[in-house]
């Protein structure tokens, strides 16, 4: 699933290429994926709305238009919007679910192979709305250890959960919470209740410091994830924890454990570094 440094990615690559441009036809193939607008209604919304600035909040990819409209992108598992000058590649074509025609002559598609992402149309109170129910962002100069303390005193449950709780901090996912539980040295199954000041100190680190890493790699891509002109995320080169239960930690050598217990979901760790 595209977690902050993903769709931060996006976002950037979108600013820098379609920044000003105009949108001159909208057409929907797949209208599953979209929310609070339906397929007739996008079109005449839309269409002849220059894009003013494409930007992220949580793991949203948002357009706003200068018709004060907002397009909100969730890619979710295997969403993507691809640029194209002419027809998607052939692997990619299929799963074109919306594409936005522009008036240099390129088109952007939302390509969605499992269609669990969503496309919603919101006008920038109802965005406001939603995003006040979404937690801080991580990259925020607010998002201090006084603030992540906070946090972690405030729940029994295990750090990782904790930490991929989009109501209290956003933009994290199994990825980035297996990273920065090992860069902090902390045992995710741990009671979020029970962290030190020094160790939320340790862990706010490991957070901000391996999403900006992972933006500078443009991502981290397995199978799915691809920026706007479909290319693959580099961080998965740098991926110490994730991903690589059984071989030896980075830190130490020994083996890495794998379990699902924590939150069914994979959770890789060195028991001899993280405490």
């Amino acid at each position: 699933m595209p977690e902050l440094p993903e769709t931060e990615t996006i976002a950037r690559d979108l600013d820098r290429e379609i920044r000003g441009r105009t949108i001159t036809a909208v057409e929907v193939t797949k209208p599953d994926v979209l929310r609070e607008v339906s397929a007739a209604a996008l079109p005449r919304q839309i269409t002849g709305a220059k894009v003013v600035r494409s930007w992220r909040r949580a793991k949203l990819i948002v357009l706003d238009l200068d018709s004060g409209d907002r397009v909100v992108v969730q890619p979710r598992f295997t969403g993507a919007l691809l640029l194209s000058r002419g027809p998607l590649p052939a692997e990619e074509a299929p799963y074109s679910t919306l594409r936005f025609h522009l008036d240099d002559g390129r088109d952007l598609h939302y390509r969605d192979i499992r269609r669990l992402g969503t496309v919603a149309l919101m006008s920038p109170a109802r965005f406001e709305r939603y995003s006040g129910g979404l937690g801080i962002e991580p990259l925020d100069p607010a998002f201090t250890t006084e603030h992540l303390s906070g946090i972690l005193r405030g729940s029994r449950q295990a750090v990782k959960k904790v930490l991929m709780d989009q109501r209290l901090v956003v933009g994290i996912g199994n990825i980035y919470a297996n990273e920065a539980c090992w860069r902090a040295g902390v045992d995710p199954s741990r009671a979020a209740n029970t962290l030190s000041a020094d160790e939320a100190e340790r862990l706010r680190h490991g957070i901000v410091t391996v999403l900006e890493d992972s933006i500078a790699a443009r991502g981290t891509s397995f199978r799915d994830y691809r920026d706007a002109s479909g290319g693959k995320g580099d961080f998965v080169r740098s991926l110490a924890a994730y991903g690589r239960g059984g071989e030896p930690c980075l830190n130490c050598g020994a083996r890495l454990v794998e379990t699902h217990a924590v939150d069914g979901r994979s959770t890789v760790l060195c028991v001899r570094c993280q405490r």
